[in-house]
């Protein structure tokens, strides 16, 4: 099966957010996100950059951006996205807020979006597929040559649990307190083409990738290939999966600078001629189980020897790395974020010292994903 990648401007970037509706007074979910999305959808003129969709469960909106030149275009997309859901939302007395998972909603009182792929989904998935309350973060970066774009995605496998500690923001899970910063991380996995992406070494063999998945049933097209990081050939883009919902515009900003950079970063070592980074898939699964369960507490597994190494250690030294790019990419304020989330904590840390203060009422911890989604961290 031949699969085109279409052009794409190198480095250029797009960010999704999914976000949840709720009740401002109840902090529950609200399913009403169909109504919303047709009102914004219809005020859309010719010259809107950014889109509103749905997804999976009618209680979410999916912003996208356009495709940035920098990370500041992109985020201004989002900007104006959430300006034109509010006119929808704010009347139908709805607030926004995100993070990977809601703190107490339940599956069965969720509703799935009418459209054919999800029924599908969740015909085929069941239980998991009803479970799939979470909320993500998908960065695009711009890979101006297809001969980059797998060993780009084998070398960017070993930066995600960096992605994902960053951006944990999934604690609690239907009203309990899971014990992992990133619960949304391990649930998302039990779908039958997501997790980890297989190590391929080039475009012809993701292309015999999807010709044996397509062949055999197993997925209809290269959409459903929902790994923590694939390429995107309709766009031109890798597409970065693997963070949680970030609970602020200000720390979306900080993974699509992070995710961009690490990109450039690897892009510029192969036109250079240098050999890009890989792990063993054994050390990728402890490493993405152990920015789960641990978030900015993890200890990685950085090499082929085995060394470990904090994660926010790591995360500061490739900061320093990755800020020359950033300043030529004009990223370097959204990217000096990481050192922010570093001193004040992830949105995962946050909620649970709100859970501590409220003596565990979870109605608390939504007040304050509400609180943060207007305002910031």
């Amino acid at each position: 099966m031949q699969v085109a990648f279409a052009p794409s401007g190198r480095s250029t970037v797009g960010v999704e957010w999914e976000l949840m509706l709720v009740d401002p007074t109840t902090g529950e979910l609200a399913g009403r996100g169909p109504e919303v999305i047709d009102e914004v959808t219809a005020a859309r003129t010719s010259d809107t950059r950014h889109t509103a969709t749905a997804e999976l469960l009618t209680n979410t909106v999916e912003l996208t951006s356009g495709v940035g030149r920098d990370v500041a275009e992109a985020i201004a997309d989002i900007e104006a996205a959430i300006s034109d859901v509010r006119r929808a939302t704010d009347p139908r007395g709805l607030e926004l807020m995100c993070a990977g998972s809601h703190p107490f909603a339940q599956w069965y009182d969720q509703a799935v979006t009418d459209k054919t792929r999800y029924h599908t989904l969740i015909e085929r998935t069941q239980w998991w597929g009803r479970n799939m309350m979470i909320w993500g973060v998908h960065v695009h970066v711009g890979v101006e040559d297809v001969r980059k774009v797998m060993p780009l995605i084998n070398a960017l496998t070993l930066y995600l649990p960096h992605l994902q500690s960053v951006s944990a923001s999934s604690p609690f899970w239907a009203g309990e307190r899971t014990g992992y910063a990133s619960n949304r991380a391990l649930v998302f996995q039990q779908l039958p083409t997501a997790g980890l992406p297989w190590a391929l070494d080039d475009w012809a063999g993701y292309e015999g990738y999807l010709d044996d998945m397509t062949r055999t049933g197993i997925m209809a097209d290269a959409t459903e290939v929902r790994w923590d990081i694939r390429p995107a050939p309709r766009w031109g883009t890798i597409e970065i999966r693997a963070c949680d919902g970030v609970s602020t515009i200000e720390e979306l900003g900080t993974l699509a600078a992070l995710a961009q950079c690490l990109v450039e970063h690897f892009s510029r070592e192969l036109d250079a001629g240098h050999p890009l980074p890989t792990l063993q898939p054994w050390y990728h699964r402890e490493n993405k189980w152990r920015a789960a369960r641990y978030g900015l507490d993890a200890e990685l597994i950085v090499d082929r020897a085995g060394v470990e190494r904090p994660v926010r250690a790591h995360l500061e030294e490739l900061l320093d790395d990755l800020l020359p790019i950033a300043a030529e990419l004009g990223c370097r304020a959204e990217l000096e974020g990481i050192r922010r989330t570093l001193a004040t904590g992830a949105s995962y840390q946050r909620q649970l010292a709100v859970a501590d203060d409220a003596g565990g009422d979870l109605r608390a911890v939504a007040a304050h994903l509400i609180r943060e989604f207007r305002g910031g961290a």
